[in-house]
């Protein structure tokens, strides 16, 4: 399902604002996407990072139509990093979207990951019935964002982990918004 999408809204936090991904993002976040810790917390980044995965990937979030919308975490006005983490919204059918998103170690246990789902939920910018989002059953520290933002555990499941190179039970959740 591919949507022409013609704004993407930024959203402000107190320590950093969401803004859209861009071009000049591309250092950072490789540099951090190449992070075995990272990846092996994430479904979609394999590890070792090829060659232009990143660079694709922004260049698939920068797209007017795109399945899915991505902000960087960016502290650059509030004396702190300018790629924090990376958060995201995937649309799904019957007006959902599911959340993904993963911060930079250097901002690990800072709240940060907290901050930024509760500014995307607070936003709803793809104005969502519903929300949903997993994580891997060894990452506790994430589920506990979800539930802190109101998310409701809706069950078990798997997924691949391409860094893992296997698959890896979740945990599922769910926000009804209206």
């Amino acid at each position: 399902m591919t949507n022409l999408v013609s704004h993407q809204p930024t959203l402000s936090t107190e320590r950093f604002d969401l803004r859209p991904v861009r071009l000049s993002d591309l250092i950072l976040i490789e540099h951090y996407a190449a992070d075995s810790r990272l990846a092996m917390h994430t479904p979609r980044l394999p590890h070792p990072l090829p060659p232009g995965v990143i660079a694709g990937f922004i260049e698939r979030a920068m797209a007017h139509e795109r399945e899915e919308d991505v902000w960087v975490m960016d502290g650059s006005g509030h004396n702190s990093g300018e790629v924090m983490g990376v958060i995201s919204l995937m649309r799904l059918d019957r007006n959902q979207s599911e959340v993904g998103y993963w911060v930079a170690p250097p901002f690990w246990n800072t709240h940060v990951a907290s901050d930024a789902v509760q500014a995307l939920v607070a936003g709803n910018p793809l104005d969502n019935d519903a929300m949903f989002a997993s994580v891997f059953h060894d990452n506790p520290a994430s589920a506990k964002v979800l539930t802190n933002a109101g998310f409701a555990y809706l069950g078990d499941a798997e997924i691949f982990c391409l860094a893992r190179n296997a698959t890896v039970p979740t945990w599922t959740y769910s926000l009804k918004l209206r």
